[in-house]
């Protein structure tokens, strides 16, 4: 599907369960808010197009990547909530730090995950610089926010309609 058109946001082709009756979280990471904001923007217009209702997508905001894990458990918690994307951007930098946050968010986010049994989707990009995440954000890579909102459909599909 995407890495064939080296855009992440094409979808054509793809069978995208439809939403309708599930509720999804988005935890939405501050720090480096204008690529965030946009995968923001693009999961929710990509759950709104296909049947999730706007009342039954909840928008949380979390200081930074790091805090995405806890914002997804305080998510799931929710009974009502079937879903939890989270939203993040990790620029590397001159120093280790780039490695210790993304290797504490993706396995934070795996074990949300398994102890909720619900899905927790990692949409947080990882880039060299500040380019590369502007065109994961909308750019010329698509959208990740968008490719996060489908994989969250399709895992729903997976748990509910097997």
């Amino acid at each position: 599907m995407s890495s064939a058109n080296k855009n992440l946001s094409v979808t054509e082709g793809s069978n995208i369960p439809s939403g309708a009756g599930y509720t999804i979280a988005i935890i939405v990471s501050e720090w480096n808010n204008k690529i965030t904001n946009a995968l923001r923007d693009g999961a929710v217009k990509t759950l709104l197009e296909n049947g999730v209702e706007e009342k039954n997508i909840m928008i949380r905001y979390v200081p930074g990547s790091f805090e995405l894990t806890l914002g997804a458990q305080l998510a799931c918690d929710h009974i009502t909530t079937n879903a939890v994307i989270c939203l993040g951007c990790v620029i590397q930098g001159e120093t280790r730090h780039f490695d210790f946050i993304c290797n504490a968010v993706a396995n934070g986010i795996t074990n949300v995950s398994l102890k909720f049994n619900k899905p927790v989707i990692f949409g947080v990009l990882t880039p060299d610089n500040m380019q590369q995440a502007e065109d994961r954000a909308g750019g010329k890579h698509g959208n990740k926010g968008i490719e996060a909102a489908i994989t969250a459909l399709k895992m729903l599909s997976l748990k509910y309609k097997h």
